[in-house]
């Protein structure tokens, strides 16, 4: 694929702090040759596997969230013999874009990404068209209602793959109604950056959940308190929830909505340094690595996650069409689902911690398959991901 010379001088004047968080690995040679042309190039070649150079732009490739999330690209990315360079960015609007240029201009054939908001998708899906390199979204989709401007920009495009996503109002919903089921009726609310696609989506759960308690309840009435932002530091996470403790002595429940990870962290911490921790109940979205134990301390209430998978299908896909096997991206939106896990007892961490913890869900040999999946197989794949799947596949 041929890239643009605007790129290559882009490349030379990106800042040192983007560089810093760009790191780069190449796997083992090999596999097999692609079959027909990219959709979008008229006279590009597919490529053979251990010519492919994908991209991840990510928040972070080293928090809790983004560590999983490298960890098993990595494996697929081992697997199939591409070469993989990652770019953290934090969700800093400017960073996010420039990262896609970034990318570009090392060479990359594909690139997933972890946007902020739906407006850094307008420059990167016309940096990928210029430039032709396949894009596709983890974690994020874009709203078709709100962003239809950008949603069609993304349908027109010969190198828009797609979205990898979750259900985020049903994901805070189901949140919210354990701290509920709990008897806590007074929630306070960290949100990590304003106006966050994904933020939006849970929170409009979170709200949703109460609204229908509330209105089946009208004697147990329960209230959720404006957000507090923490960003995505273990730092912000703290000062937020200090600031809800203080603001509300009746507090019994928070939620850290996400953000890699390290806002739960901080909150956890905030709260056990108060002396509340069997007081306040914690639910939140990004499994930590010790959540068995504070599930069954009381220091986490409970939790969705398991979707570090969630890039990989993105990976795949963005793989596909790299090697000429998923074709004709122009005109239509693909939209892959990916399911969340929950775990609200020390029983259902056990059995996460089998199949997604002390091993990695998918072996070698499976995600060599899974690669040569049509769409709709990969979307299937997707949407079938559980522990009692994992379980099963295992042979137990």
């Amino acid at each position: 694929m041929k890239k643009k010379l605007t790129c290559l001088l882009l490349s030379a004047v990106m800042s040192l702090s983007m560089l810093a968080g760009c790191t780069s690995g190449s796997a083992p040679a090999g596999g097999s040759t692609g079959g027909a042309a990219p959709a979008g190039g008229d006279t590009a070649a597919a490529k053979s596997d251990d010519t492919i150079k994908i991209g991840v732009s990510i928040w972070s490739s080293t928090d809790v969230l983004g560590s999983q999330c490298k960890l098993i690209i990595d494996e697929a990315a081992d697997a199939l013999g591409v070469q993989v360079q990652y770019v953290d960015q934090g969700h800093v609007s400017e960073k996010v874009t420039a990262s896609v240029e970034q990318l570009c201009a090392a060479g990359c054939d594909g690139i997933i990404i972890c946007n902020s908001s739906d407006t850094e998708m307008a420059s990167a899906i016309k940096t990928c068209n210029d430039n032709g390199v396949y894009l596709a979204q983890f974690f994020r989709i874009i709203n078709s209602e709100t962003s239809a401007d950008i949603y069609k920009a993304a349908v027109d495009s010969p190198y828009y793959v797609g979205a990898v996503h979750e259900n985020e109002p049903e994901n805070g919903e189901k949140l919210v109604q354990i701290l509920l089921d709990k008897g806590d009726r007074n929630i306070g609310l960290i949100g990590w950056e304003q106006g966050d696609a994904t933020w939006l989506g849970r929170w409009e759960g979170y709200k949703a959940g109460v609204e229908k308690w509330n209105a089946a309840h009208p004697d147990d009435q329960a209230v959720l308190s404006e957000p507090q932002y923490a960003g995505t530091s273990s730092e912000g996470g703290s000062k937020a929830a200090e600031a809800l403790m203080s603001a509300n002595p009746d507090l019994d429940a928070i939620i850290p909505a996400g953000g890699g990870g390290d806002p739960l962290q901080g909150a956890i911490a905030a709260v056990e340094r108060a002396g509340k921790t069997q007081d306040i109940d914690i639910v939140s979205t990004d499994f930590l690595p010790d959540l068995g134990e504070r599930i069954a301390n009381g220091s986490m209430a409970g939790e969705s996650g398991g979707h570090y998978c969630d890039p990989l299908f993105a990976f795949l896909a963005v793989y596909n069409a790299v090697k000429g096997d998923y074709k004709d991206f122009g005109g239509k939106f693909e939209d892959i689902n990916f399911p969340y896990l929950y775990v609200a007892s020390p029983e259902d961490y056990a059995a996460y911690e089998k199949y997604f913890v002390d091993k990695l869900p998918y072996t070698k040999e499976e995600l060599v398959e899974m690669s040569k999946l049509d769409m709709e197989g990969l979307k299937a794949k997707a949407a079938a991901l559980s522990i009692e799947d994992a379980k099963a596949r295992s042979g137990e």
